[in-house]
């Protein structure tokens, strides 16, 4: 009795981490940024989590903040000008509505598992399993045979997820970017997405295919140090305001890293993304000055949202 219920409560307690996982895109190590150097050099001389965008004919400034999915929300308390930017907005953006927390955690554990007929002995060598099976419960406390009906990605986000916890214990169970949406809730102000669930749930888990993602999931165990090293440098520079840090670690990292991601998968992730959401962000800001929070890393480099509204037009200014 004592042994299913520590069982449960490992489960409830991933089950948990997954959701977090979900909007967690800033700490995923692996998926890397665009290698390209800044193309405005004065973005290079500017780091804040905190832009002001006006100009363009904008009737009242909309503001930009960089994200940290997991930080507690007291960091938000050392952050200069924050809380009056956010009061003088009228509605808040984020990357998805995460009003039905409930809803969105059925959609993502319904993905989260592996296509049908496939298993982790069709994946990998009887070696890698064990590697893996071990990995997991010395981590997590439970092994393959209660975890291996997830996809790898899904595992690759869990052991991210649970060694960050392990290092930083004050991790948040509400998102910033969540803490954000509720407060505007409590305001009676409106609260949009730029992108779905599903689209989220696509990028994170779908959008490679399964052979690849075991490869990445087995090259993650073998390489713990670079994993450790990750979650500690991006803690780090967030904490310092440090966006072109981040920015300039993630090219780096990719370019050293033994699990190194495609040009595709690159792409996906830092260029694509950042550039469907400007004429959104542009009609968005056009009819209400917003509050718009995302994940740190869509802010800087070439492709980032601070350029993609420059060239729209704006004019986006840290706020220091």
């Amino acid at each position: 009795m004592e042994i299913q219920q520590l069982t449960k409560n490992n489960i409830m307690n991933i089950k948990t981490s997954l959701f977090i996982i979900l909007l967690a895109f800033f700490v995923l190590p692996f998926q890397s940024c665009v290698n390209r150097t800044v193309s405005n050099q004065n973005v290079a001389n500017e780091n804040s989590l905190l832009w002001r965008i006006s100009g363009n004919g904008l009737e009242n400034p909309s503001y930009l903040f960089g994200t940290h999915h997991l930080i507690p929300i007291s960091f938000l308390d050392g952050i200069n000008g924050l809380n009056e930017a956010f009061e003088r907005t009228e509605q808040v953006v984020g990357e998805v509505d995460m009003s039905d927390m409930m809803q969105m955690q059925m959609q993502m554990m319904q993905h989260a598992m592996m296509p049908e007929g496939v298993t982790y002995e069709s994946l990998l060598s009887a070696d890698d399993i064990a590697l893996l099976d071990s990995k997991l419960t010395s981590l997590i406390g439970v092994g393959l045979a209660e975890l291996g009906m997830m996809r790898p990605a899904m595992l690759s986000h869990l052991i991210t997820i649970t060694l960050y916890q392990q290092y930083f214990p004050e991790t948040a169970l509400v998102s910033i970017d969540e803490h954000f949406q509720q407060k505007a809730l409590a305001r009676s102000r409106p609260v949009r997405a730029l992108e779905t669930t599903e689209s989220q749930i696509y990028m994170l888990l779908l959008s490679s295919s399964i052979e690849r993602q075991a490869e990445g999931l087995m090259c993650m165990v073998r390489h713990p140090e670079m994993l450790t090293e990750h979650i500690h440098l991006l803690n780090e520079k967030y904490e310092a305001f440090d966006i072109n840090g981040l920015y300039a670690f993630f090219i780096e990292s990719n370019q050293t890293s033994p699990c190194p991601s495609t040009d595709e998968e690159i792409n996906a992730l830092t260029r694509n993304r950042p550039l469907r959401c400007i004429d959104q962000l542009s009609s968005i800001i056009n009819e209400k000055s917003s509050f718009i929070a995302v994940g740190a890393l869509h802010l800087p480099g070439e492709y980032g949202l601070i350029e993609g509204l420059r060239r729209a037009g704006f004019t986006v200014e840290a706020v220091n």
